[in-house]
């Protein structure tokens, strides 16, 4: 990947280049100089400072590529630069560099927003932990950080190091970790993660691992070696520069021999100079980035816009993609003797003091169905064993199936069968009362764009890899139609996952986490779905920033549009290239006339690559 800095110089040649050929063409045909410096014509003088400023790097490092045995598109243009300068034809090399450093910088300029992905993960880390000893809080290095040390997390910071909470009440978003959407509930016992958001409370922690051992720093040492494994895309210029290079070489050689004028030699080189791969296509991908802003799509890396429509494996992580978010009550089902309006009411009257990723869906229903809810007194919520209080005089306690089979085996008579998804036990003054079940709602357009998948983009295989529980993303499998189930995954699981994947065809990946963010990088192309995670975007080649399927759908259809106008303009202008070549072959065209012929031909070529910036009709056919 080009990087900012490579930008400005290529962009440096290129400009460079071209006010020095213009006062070239001044100084030889408007003012018709003799002058000389040290003995060189001064018109010829400033095409040399082309070649040796402009011309020499890029020589070099085609020969870098060539002893690499790597003979991308821009070979000829080498060849060119070197063949010109043995034959005293400036102009015509300086063209050349002109139209190399120009490409480039135009495909450079593409890349000129991507950013380290490590960087971002690193930035977002607190650099000190507030350390708390006999009531004095120090802030110190994460280096500096022991286990059992206790350690401070203020409203609104990051959790520095894995712990446990021992003082304070609230909640943490992990979502950035974990990929579940919810605020999670903390209280003294609880479990916390680096990298995790606190909320609007003050909490004390013990450190119970050091920085370089929590999750967050394992996230960032699997992202780091997932960059070091980052699939190389082979470009569209490059493949067809593997043929049209050969050729080239071929055709200008032969005549060589057999007209014995190496001049001809040069004009067919710098006729068959490949400026549609070269610049083209680079027009066509900005164009293609253009267009994908307006439809709400950030492109990070211009690469991906011509492998998606090569992609045949789509794999989705499930909590933001294929969700809304949003899990709902969907069924209480009560014990004999109790009711579910009973059961809901005292439910919500106990839940609207937790802030447990379900009290808000419980809470939602009870307003819903128009229960009227009663005081609470007692309330606590133990780590690990759910919530408890006092409604009215009944001891209510919201909990989990493993927890009340714990406590009372006999009570597996009265629970429904277990089924996916989640749920939870209810009982009252110290029977079981209910079970409740929850959703986490599946996008309503998820089925259909599934199905449209395999049948408009070609998709042979779709995945559902998330970190959520087995039970819960087979779940959604099974509503979105997706046969290829793998829940409990960690981040290193999915990055193992989708390597794997990719070594057999060319892989899409859609998340939204952290936790995603190795798998995006090591995908064929990584989308990212909506702007929750700075990480995550970093990681991704491109960015839906309305979490919209349809806007999905628009980028793999922006991507076989890029495709198709990119080889349109490459063909194109190669075919009128072949027929300068032969005009050259037959001493038609001089090299600096073929020179000219080929920026005519990049005007035609460049005029249809613009169309990619043009929005069509519809983008969408789903």
């Amino acid at each position: 990947m080009l990087n900012p800095m490579r930008l400005d110089w290529q962009t440096v040649i290129a400009g460079l280049t071209g006010v020095l050929i213009a006062l070239h063409l001044v100084v030889r045909f408007a003012l018709h100089s003799t002058g000389t410096f040290h003995g060189v014509p001064i018109a010829d003088a400033l095409l040399l400072v082309v070649l040796v400023f402009g011309g020499v790097p890029l020589v070099l490092e085609l020969l870098v590529h060539v002893f690499k045995r790597e003979f991308g598109s821009d070979l000829l243009a080498g060849m060119s630069i070197i063949a010109s300068v043995l034959l005293g034809e400036y102009l015509a090399g300086a063209l050349v560099v002109m139209m190399l450093s120009g490409g480039r910088a135009l495909e450079a300029y593409a890349l000129r927003s991507a950013s380290s992905v490590l960087d971002a993960l690193a930035r977002r880390m607190p650099s000190v932990a507030h350390r708390t000893r006999e009531g004095v809080i120090t802030d110190v290095t994460l280096d500096d950080v022991t286990i059992d040390d206790a350690l401070v997390v203020f409203p609104h910071e990051i959790c520095p190091v894995d712990g446990v909470v021992l003082d304070g009440h609230g909640v943490m978003d992990e979502s950035y970790l974990t990929g579940e959407p919810y605020m999670m509930s903390k209280t003294p016992g609880a479990g916390v993660l680096s990298g995790a958001v606190n909320g609007e409370s003050t909490m004390t922690i013990r450190a119970g691992k050091l920085a370089i051992d929590s999750r967050y720093t394992r996230i960032m040492q699997v992202m780091r070696a997932s960059e070091q494994h980052r699939p190389q895309l082979r470009r569209l210029g490059d493949q067809l520069g593997a043929w049209y290079t050969p050729l080239a070489v071929a055709i200008a050689g032969s005549v060589w021999w057999m007209s014995g004028n190496p001049l001809r030699f040069l004009a067919v080189l710098v006729v068959a100079t490949p400026c549609p791969l070269l610049i083209a296509i680079p027009v066509a991908i900005i164009g293609s980035i253009s267009l994908s802003a307006r439809r709400g799509i950030i492109i990070k890396d211009p690469a991906i816009l011509e492998k998606i429509s090569t992609c045949r494996i789509a794999i989705f992580d499930k909590t933001g993609t294929l969700t809304y978010g949003h899990p709902k009550l969907t069924e209480t089902l009560p014990a004999a003797g109790q009711t579910s309006t009973h059961v809901l009411a005292l439910m919500a009257s106990l839940e609207r003091y937790s802030k447990h990723p379900l009290a808000k869906a419980v809470v939602e229903a009870a307003t819903e169905a128009g229960v009227a809810l009663g005081e609470a007194s007692e309330i606590s919520e133990p780590a690990g064993s759910g919530l408890r209080g006092v409604i009215g005089g009944s001891h209510v306690e919201i909990t989990s199936r493993a927890i009340l089979l714990a406590a009372q085996p006999s009570a597996i008579a009265e629970l429904p069968d277990a089924v996916s998804g989640m749920e939870c036990v209810v009982m009252i003054d110290g029977r079981y009362a209910a079970t409740c079940r929850f959703r986490d709602e599946a996008r309503h357009d998820g089925p259909p764009f599934i199905e449209h998948l395999g049948r408009r983009h070609r998709f042979d295989r779709v995945m559902l890899v998330s970190g959520d529980r087995g039970s819960e993303v087979r779940n959604l499998a099974e509503q979105v139609g997706i046969t290829e189930v793998f829940g409990g995954q960690s981040p290193e699981d999915k990055l193992a996952l989708v390597r794997g994947e990719t070594a057999k065809a060319s892989t899409l990946f859609l998340g939204d986490g952290i936790n995603d963010a190795p798998a995006l990088t090591a995908a064929t192309v990584g989308v990212a779905f909506g702007q929750h995670s700075d990480i995550t975007s970093e990681a991704a080649g491109a960015i839906i920033m309305d979490t919209s399927l349809e806007t999905v759908d628009e980028l793999f259809h922006i991507g076989e549009r890029l495709r198709s106008i990119a080889l349109q303009s490459a063909l194109g202008g190669m075919a009128l290239s072949l027929i300068g070549m032969l005009c050259a072959a037959a001493g038609y065209l001089p090299p600096v006339a073929g020179a000219i012929a080929q920026e005519l031909i990049d005007v035609v070529a460049v005029a249809n690559a613009l169309r990619a910036a043009w929005p069509p009709r519809a983008l969408s056919d789903y």
